[in-house]
């Protein structure tokens, strides 16, 4: 084989590993989407009409202080419950754990907060270093 048939073998194989390597990831990401807790699919919350973002992280601070601060702290920290200062989940899974709480731990707040206070909420917690 020549040197430059080596070559065009080489990258065509390796091209070949690269997209199988790509569709085995995205079945994977499909599979676990389709057996997610989280389902149905997330459609972002409506964030209370005619606020800056500075009025929205207020209004979730407020939120945040009248709901949450009695097991998280004023400062978010934690006292009861966990220290919510750079959160690495989705906002997403704050809705979800918002709404649905979290059995022996957390309380729910779906009949407390509506959706566009959970908008407002999770954006307060954004913020939160």
């Amino acid at each position: 084989m020549t040197p430059r048939r080596a070559l065009v073998f080489s990258v065509a194989s390796a091209a070949a590993a690269l997209g199988g390597a790509t569709a085995l990831a995205h079945a994977l990401q499909v599979r676990a989407a389709a057996r997610s807790h989280e389902l149905p699919p997330w459609t972002p919350l409506p964030a209370p009409a005619g606020l800056t973002p500075a009025e929205l992280r207020d209004t979730g601070r407020k939120l945040f202080l009248n709901s949450c601060a009695h097991c998280h702290g004023k400062d978010a920290r934690g006292d009861e419950g966990p220290d919510l200062h750079a959160l690495d989940v989705s906002d997403r899974r704050i809705a979800t754990v918002v709404r649905r709480g979290i059995k022996g731990e957390m309380p729910s707040f779906a009949k407390k907060l509506s959706p566009a206070d959970t908008a407002a909420l999770i954006a307060y917690l954004r913020t939160l270093e």
